[in-house]
């Protein structure tokens, strides 16, 4: 059974950084697209970043256009696990970001999910 596990979440500063983990197990993910989504209360759930796998070891990233220049997706497929460097965090990047996986791209349904981990940026 797969277990997507998120860490990294806390409180920061605007302008700070933080990074998130998600640890996969149970299966290797190299062939998956990984990835983030995010909810803000009363707000619905968005895609914020993919790595999504092209052949052999190259992967694509892709970022919603309120984070791009500022957060940076990367995987470590001998760890089975996806980062998100997220740099000048601003308070509207506040939410639960939640980590993804699913077989060749992320979608609003995914087959993995992680628990969560809470974003809060204070002004």
């Amino acid at each position: 059974q797969v277990q997507l596990v998120d860490s990294g979440g806390g409180l920061v500063q605007a302008g700070g950084s933080l990074r998130l983990s998600c640890a996969a197990s149970g299966r290797t993910l190299s062939a998956y697209a990984m990835g983030w989504f995010r909810q803000a209360p009363g707000r619905e759930r968005e895609f914020v970043a993919a790595t999504t796998w092209i052949r052999g070891s190259t992967y694509y990233a892709d970022y919603a256009d309120s984070v791009k220049g500022r957060f940076t997706i990367s995987r470590d497929n001998a760890k089975n696990t996806v980062y998100l460097q997220m740099n000048s965090l601003k308070p509207e990047d506040t939410a639960v970001y939640y980590c993804a996986a699913n077989r060749a791209r992320l979608a609003g349904e995914n087959e993995y999910w992680g628990q969560g981990t809470q974003v809060t940026v204070s002004s």
